[in-house]
This record gives structure tokens, C-alpha cells and sequence, in this order.
């Protein structure tokens, strides 16, 4: 993975709020190129598991919760250094303090319906590629 790839979520708020093809081609125009892309709907063991690094905190069980309330898209980004990259893309976590123009200041709503989740390690974005895109899922050559 390299430092090249990221995943990105577009959270259920943002989905319900149809924000999906906006994000998605705001994505594309700040030159991510996308190696792989569905919808789901996470189910509480899936969220349980992905957001386990967060178990025992306050807002884990309203995470979980949140993250299956509702269909999600998910998409493996590539990029040079696209951690850092779409990290400062997407802006704060809180909307409220986001960056003008960027993902979250612009479709999120609060820091749980902060419209998407980006890998905020090159460590967790292969740990997060991996648990939504098994290989064969993913472009050719792409691992």
C-alpha cells in the first residue's frame, strides 16, 4: 500500500442527505483516482470490528450506532501520500472548524455526521482497504 492508497467512507448523514455524487466528484477533481468503490450497509459486527480502536470510549457505542444507520459508500483513493493528502481534503474533524471549501465544512453537520471517514494512518489504510476490498475486488494489478 505504500503511501499511495487511502480508504475513504461516505458516511450514512451524507448519503441520506444525497451528497454521494457531489463528494464523490469533488474526490475525483482534487486528483484521487479511484481503485475501488461500492455501497453497503454495515452491519453492527462490521462496525464493531472497523471502529474497535475506539472501543471503550464515550462516543464508540453512538459511532457504531450511527455507522449502521444507513447505507455507506466505501472506496479505496490512490494518490501520492494520499493519507496526508485527503486528510487535508476532508478538513477537521468537527465541520465547525473545517477549512472553507473542504469535504467536511461543506456536507458535514456535526463531528459524528462529519459527512466521511478518511485513514488517518498508512497503517489503518491498509488495515481499512483490506477489510472492505478482499483483492479481487480491486483494479487489476492494485494489491
Amino acid at each position: 500500500m505504500n503511501g499511495r492508497y487511502t480508504l475513504t467512507i461516505i458516511k450514512p448523514g451524507a448519503v441520506r442527505r444525497n451528497f454521494t455524487g457531489a463528494i464523490l466528484g469533488k474526490i475525483s477533481e482534487a486528483g484521487f483516482r479511484f481503485v475501488a468503490l461500492k455501497m453497503l450497509q454495515m452491519t453492527e459486527a462490521q462496525a464493531r470490528s472497523f471502529y474497535a480502536v475506539h472501543e471503550g470510549k464515550p462516543f464508540y457505542e453512538g459511532l457504531v450506532q450511527y455507522m449502521i444507520s444507513g447505507p455507506v459508500v466505501v472506496a479505496i483513493l490512490e494518490k501520492e501520500d494520499a493519507v496526508e493528502a485527503y486528510r487535508n481534503f476532508i478538513g477537521s474533524t468537527d465541520p465547525s472548524k473545517a477549512a472553507a471549501g473542504t469535504i467536511r465544512q461543506l456536507y458535514g453537520s456535526d463531528v459524528r455526521d462529519n459527512a466521511v471517514h478518511g485513514s488517518d494512518s498508512d497503517e489503518h489504510a491498509q488495515f481499512e482497504c483490506n477489510f472492505f476490498f478482499p483483492l479481487y475486488e480491486r483494479f487489476p494489478g492494485e494489491k
